[in-house]
């Protein structure tokens, strides 16, 4: 599987959202560039169909368009500048180059060594992803995740469990309840992705890391951009780490050297 490579796994957020931006084929470059391998990114549906990498539902947050994406077609989105509103000092230096909002299929075909986290922020087109990715030979490059579960389920379902997925919310919380048990862990999960905190506790504690390495899991942390943060988590054992500033983790994974197993 393209996911068991060299470990630690530095995931670029929305292809480093604080360095360029977000979602943009810019922002992977970018990523790419730095040494980064692994690609996180969100999913929608335009009115014709096509899956886009872009986060929000609405498009006013960072283009010049508003209403949501999915009531636009792909030939609307493309009049969009996806760079308008990206100010990562002063002013807005992206806007008017021409980026624009890519479609998951521009983005896969582009950078074909490249592996991705696609996270489902709708419901209904878990089939057509499955099918997309079996049609373009792509189900060993992804990662799918959701914060819900229940589109989860019904991606798993539309895979036939082909495709590595993450664990959902509710699925999350029961493993890490059974790591603190001392109890095996079952899920159809491929990857356990926690965020760095929840409810002021570190959830990728050692214990948790074991438990996932005892059924041949990994546990990824997100999203994490201080470079203490970073190393307190390599030092506990992380798998990968999701992050908006894949240069600071790269410089660390590289001055660390590789995990050791």
């Amino acid at each position: 599987m393209f996911w068991e490579s060299e470990l630690p796994l530095a995931i670029a957020h929305r292809g480093s959202r604080l360095l360029w931006p977000e979602n943009t084929m810019t922002a992977f470059q970018g990523a790419i560039d730095l040494g980064v391998r692994f690609v996180e990114t969100d999913l929608h549906r335009t009115s014709d169909g096509v899956l886009v990498c872009f986060h929000d539902d609405a498009l006013h947050r960072t283009t010049d368009g508003i209403g949501p994406v999915r009531a636009h077609s792909w030939s609307e989105l493309q009049e969009r500048d996806a760079g308008f509103w990206f100010a990562p000092h002063q002013g807005f230096p992206e806007r008017g180059k021409g980026i624009t909002i890519p479609s998951l299929e521009a983005a896969m075909e582009a950078f074909p060594d490249v592996g991705f986290v696609l996270d489902l922020k709708e419901a209904g087109f878990e089939h057509d992803l499955a099918t997309f990715l079996k049609r373009h030979g792509w189900e060993d490059r992804v990662i799918v995740g959701s914060f819900s579960d229940r589109r989860l389920r019904a991606f798993r379902k539309a895979s036939e469990h082909r495709v590595a997925t993450s664990a959902g919310p509710g699925e999350s919380l029961a493993i890490f309840a059974a790591s603190r048990r001392g109890r095996p862990l079952k899920t159809r999960a491929r990857a356990l992705q926690f965020p760095e905190e929840f409810l002021f506790r570190n959830l990728a504690d050692r214990s948790l890391i074991e438990a996932a390495e005892s059924i041949n899991r990994q546990v990824h942390v997100w999203t994490v951009n201080d470079p203490g943060t970073m190393s307190a988590l390599l030092d506990t054992g992380v798998h990968g780490i999701i992050t908006d500033r894949p240069d600071v983790l790269v410089d660390l994974i590289n001055t660390r050297g590789t995990r050791e197993p």
